[in-house]
């Protein structure tokens, strides 16, 4: 696949004509086409800036930029490299700081880099086999014999859930997610995967945020989820890597929470 087609794919994801972003950056839309169509070599500040007003991932924009015939311009550095020990330092500390309620680090794959107490002692029991290695918070969340099981509004919250990973898919066009995608499909009580951008997760009309209600040691728990980002990754890993924390949803939750994380 030429350079040009990555951008033209990119771009028909976004949903952007080809006249708004050449006008964006300053270029003629003739131009633009013939990058697209191979007639013009588009020059590496060019890419960088159409990846810029296309929201391109950092990996994606190596790939144009490889593709194109330069060298990529972001590094991908693994988390456990000595390189990024402060921040990984630092992502642990916001994890435990969040105790006694759940939180994990996870990659754009959704596999846990990191977790606080509050989060492995959720699915304790699970086995490897089920959650994956490293722990995968789809196939944890949605297979049968995970924490569908116990999930009280299993077809809210995996309506939630199919959304996020289809659209997941579309933005990162990863064969690996694409894969976990078409094997989730197969499970029991999961729509048909074609289904999955227009479910809709709807929680009670009282509610205002939809919330996970789930079996925990014997107590039904409810709790929402929030997920945060770096604001200014220059790292691939760092640019695919999030913080999802949950909070308890009414006292009884929190109550159950800080009495699991004293016993323990």
């Amino acid at each position: 696949m030429t350079v040009g087609e990555l951008i033209r794919r990119r771009r028909g994801l976004a949903r952007r004509r080809q006249l708004d972003p050449a006008h964006e950056i300053g270029i003629s839309p003739r131009h633009l086409s013939f990058v697209e169509l191979g007639k013009s070599n588009p020059s590496r500040a060019l890419l960088m800036a159409l990846a810029r007003h296309l929201d391109v991932p950092l990996r994606e924009r190596n790939d144009w930029l490889l593709t194109a015939g330069y060298a990529p311009r972001y590094p991908e550095t693994p988390l456990t490299d000595a390189g990024l020990s402060r921040v990984r330092a630092s992502l642990q500390t916001l994890l435990d700081a969040h105790e006694p309620f759940p939180g994990a680090a996870i990659d754009r794959q959704w596999n846990v880099r990191l977790a606080n107490a509050a989060g492995r002692r959720l699915i304790a029991g699970i086995p490897e086999e089920i959650r994956g290695v490293p722990t995968d918070i789809f196939r944890t969340a949605l297979h049968p014999d995970g924490l569908a099981r116990r999930t009280r509004n299993f077809p809210q919250w995996s309506a939630h859930l199919l959304g996020r990973l289809d659209r997941a898919v579309v933005r990162t066009q990863d064969p690996a997610l694409a894969a976990l995608a078409n094997e989730i499909a197969t499970w029991p009580d999961i729509p048909e995967r074609r289904c999955w951008s227009q479910l809709s997760p709807d929680g009670a009309a009282d509610d205002p945020v939809l919330t996970w209600r789930v079996e925990v040691g014997g107590e039904e728990l409810s709790m929402f989820p929030m997920m945060s980002t770096f604001g200014t990754p220059a790292d691939v890993t760092l640019s695919e890597l999030s913080l999802e924390l949950f909070f308890p949803a009414d006292e009884a939750t929190e109550v159950a929470l800080r009495r699991f994380a004293a016993r323990s």
